[in-house]
């Protein structure tokens, strides 16, 4: 995978995160965990931070790969993609682990870019899950998933762990 900074528009970059940004993703990590603790009940540590136990496996597992969005130079928000779905089990497919974008660069068709960019940076089979009870990332992510396959693909439901997910499942070539 390219190690370089990719250009959406020309204020827009989505960079692959080195460790010595481990520090600014897991900031970054705490916001999301706190926007996503409103579908889901996560527990904050003692320390009042919701914290990501599996960060530092971005760095030492060849099928994690981290990256930070920059808008006009600034943080906008984050994506961790790993092999390996979380709802299906199938280990042989990208799964967007983690995708969060700063409410204040939503709605602009930023997240959408971002997306469309890391999906071609890995072709293969794709699996992206969203909890049924979060219905503005469902919109979101069949937007984006049928913007870049030029088809609606419809989502598969599971059940995992007494959550409902929604799965949708493509093939980037």
């Amino acid at each position: 995978m390219t190690k370089s900074p990719t250009k959406l528009f020309d204020n827009v970059a989505v960079i692959p995160a080195g460790p010595e940004q481990q520090l600014i993703l897991a900031n970054l990590l705490e916001l999301y965990a706190h926007d996503f603790s409103e579908f889901r009940d996560i527990e904050k540590g003692p320390d009042g931070k919701f914290g990501y136990d599996r960060l530092p496996l971005y760095w030492s597992d060849a099928d994690r790969h981290p990256f930070l969005l920059r808008m006009n130079g600034r943080l906008a928000g984050l994506i961790l993609v790993k092999r390996g779905s979380e709802v299906s089990g199938d280990s042989t497919v990208w799964d967007m682990a983690e995708f969060f974008v700063l409410r204040g660069y939503r709605k602009r068709g930023i997240g959408t870019q971002m997306a469309h960019q890391v999906w071609k940076q890995f072709p293969s089979r794709w699996e992206i899950r969203v909890m049924e009870s979060n219905l503005l990332a469902f919109r979101f992510w069949v937007n984006a998933i049928s913007k870049f396959t030029g088809e609606t693909i419809r989502p598969t439901r599971r059940e995992k762990d007494t959550e409902c997910w929604r799965l949708f499942s493509f093939e980037s070539k």
